[in-house]
């Protein structure tokens, strides 16, 4: 027996705030002018929004304000009582030109010879422990905070006091052979308004937040929350100053809480704010794809994939697989990744066309994970060659189990 641990941070955690807001400056990039270059960084604190970075693009022209009032109002800071809120909070915009050097190692004549825009490596995990192909700590974490703020939204709010800012915390204990057997600890520290008893929200969180957690879980799962599981709610007695009062918020500091809650591995690089060129974001994308086919496939329980790149280089410089002895197939993880490398094309514009990257699909994968979402297909608002159009778009579709049969029919499934 053995206990893992994963937590998740709400939409108006801080470092949330500051993703969503870096990631919808990019979508209104995206929207107008899909070959934009973007690398938006955003840093909030008590009423203040600051936003800098590097952009190329063509013709598009962002309200930088107007956005990040918009995503600060979205997420609910919408009262002078917290001390940021979307219509009094100061809004400084420190946006520059991507670096030429940068450009020319990007920029090709052929498009899919595209360079990657910088070195380093990126992961992909997957495993069978949940529908989503993602590990079950993660999973509830997410799941517990998307719950909390759809009640925090609902008119009337069965929990009126709820305020935007909130973390959660689960604890699992797995068998020795990695199977789930309990939910140990859930840890949840809400924000509130200051009149409410600590009482009522530990009794709302046991009555209210954790039975409809429960009812979106498979039977199975849901079995793992039991009475002798441990329940911290509110921890410090109280959790009214919060958001971008509490905590200072920058992008790309929830990088964990974006992937897979530390299971499988990090390349460190964070994703919000970047444009699909900046393989941190798009290839950490297609090696998830890859390892979630697989694992959907029945080539192992448990999959993980590393793919590394050298700036303005267009073919991966290394692609490894690692199973943890988990294989269904008899093959080793180094025949496995060749298999692999030849299914699937990592070139970063094969990956951009795969997923439609250069739409604007990138605001909704700021806060609740960017990996084990629901691919969705949603029509948007776009303008091109100076015309408005409207096009449906595929959200999530690194999600999407669309190689399964090939990768079945590769490894003879």
């Amino acid at each position: 027996m053995y206990l893992f641990t994963s937590e998740s941070v709400s939409e108006g955690h801080p470092d949330k705030v500051a993703d969503q807001i870096s990631d919808a400056i990019l979508d209104d990039f995206l929207r107008q002018d899909p070959a934009a270059h973007v690398a938006c960084e955003t840093f909030v604190s008590t009423g203040l929004a600051v936003v800098g970075g590097e952009v190329t693009t063509r013709d598009a022209y962002v309200d930088i304000q107007g956005i990040v009032r918009r995503t600060i109002r979205r997420i609910g800071y919408t009262k002078g009582e917290y001390h940021f809120d979307a219509d009094s909070c100061a809004v400084l915009s420190a946006v520059h030109e991507q670096s030429g050097d940068i450009a020319m190692g990007v920029n090709r004549a052929e498009k899919e010879e595209q360079g990657a825009g910088d070195q380093g490596m990126m992961f992909g995990y997957a495993c069978n422990e949940t529908p989503e192909f993602m590990p079950l700590p993660l999973t509830l974490a997410h799941m517990t905070l998307i719950e909390l703020a759809r009640i925090r939204r609902e008119n009337p709010s069965p929990m009126p006091y709820l305020r935007p800012d909130a973390k959660s915390q689960f604890t699992i204990e797995y068998d020795d052979d990695h199977t789930p057997r309990r939910v140990h600890t859930l840890v949840l520290s809400t924000q509130h308004d200051p009149d409410v008893d600590q009482a009522r929200i530990r009794r709302d969180v046991e009555d209210i937040l954790i039975p409809r957690v429960k009812a979106r879980l498979s039977a199975e799962n849901a079995a793992l929350f039991q009475k002798d599981m441990i329940l911290h709610v509110n921890p410090t007695g109280q959790f009214i100053i919060g958001g971008p009062h509490g905590d200072t918020g920058l992008t790309g500091r929830k990088i964990i809480v974006d992937t897979y809650g530390g299971r499988g591995a990090h390349g460190g690089g964070a994703f919000s704010g970047k444009d699909p060129s900046k393989v941190d974001r798009s290839a950490a994308y297609a090696a998830r794809h890859i390892a979630k086919n697989l694992v959907a496939a029945g080539v192992a329980d448990e999959i993980l994939v590393q793919v590394a790149y050298a700036i303005g280089v267009a073919r991966p410089v290394s692609l490894s697989v690692n199973t943890y002895g988990t294989a269904h197939v008899p093959f080793t993880d180094g025949q496995i990744a060749k298999k692999v490398g030849e299914l699937f094309d990592l070139r970063p514009a094969a990956i951009v066309e795969r997923f439609g990257l250069t739409n604007p699909i990138y605001e909704p994968t700021a806060a609740y994970g960017h990996m084990g979402r629901d691919p969705f297909v949603k029509e948007v608002e776009l303008i091109r060659d100076g015309q408005t159009v409207r096009r449906n778009v595929q959200f999530f579709g690194w999600e999407l189990l669309d190689a399964v049969d090939r990768c079945r029919a590769a490894f003879q499934l």
